[in-house]
């Protein structure tokens, strides 16, 4: 028999003022069997920089066709697609392809410097592609604030990101590997 995807459900409120976006949130997070809880939380930290009306959980990985979120706006245009991890480059050229914007939010420690080396080449010509990178303390850090049922808070001023769960708060300041020509 297989393994069914855990339910997680998340109360995020939202403040970005480099955006001028403030929302609260319900969410609902089915982490894949195989996925960590690091990856889950990586992920809800994509949302809650790129938090819309709009924004929506893809499939996760049990779809290799879905990215890891998704802006589609009500006429059925792909505004932005983002993906987590380490994309592979015909992946990555498919968002890029697709979407207005594209977002990588690499993490995984010195793997991300050994894939940032082979593919960033390949992916200087996309002028609509954001790659940023988490280090690992703070991925393994957001791992640690999952919770079945959780209250984040995200403020966004600068770059910086301020994610706090009860008593327990992180600053994080993704590093830019590259920054889209079009934001």
């Amino acid at each position: 028999m297989a393994l069914k995807s855990t339910i997680f459900k998340a109360e995020l409120q939202v403040a970005d003022l480099d955006r001028g976006h403030f929302a609260d949130y319900a969410l609902t997070i089915a982490r894949h069997p195989s996925e960590t809880d690091d990856r889950m939380m990586v992920r809800v930290l994509a949302f809650a920089l790129h938090a819309g009306p709009d924004l929506s959980f893809g499939k996760g990985l049990s779809s290799d066709d879905e990215p890891a979120l998704a802006e589609v706006d009500p006429g059925g245009v792909v505004k932005l697609l983002l993906e987590v991890g380490q994309p592979d480059e015909s992946r990555i050229r498919k968002a890029c392809n697709r979407a207005e914007r594209a977002v990588v939010l690499a993490y995984g420690a010195r793997a991300v410097d050994v894939w940032w080396q082979q593919i960033s080449p390949q992916l200087a010509r996309f002028d609509n592609l954001t790659v940023l990178r988490l280090d690992a303390e703070t991925t393994s850090a957001l791992g640690k604030l999952a919770e079945r049922g959780m209250r984040l808070s995200c403020t966004v001023q600068e770059g910086t990101i301020w994610l706090a769960s009860g008593e327990r708060s992180l600053q994080i300041t993704p590093e830019t590997l590259l920054s889209a020509q079009s934001a």
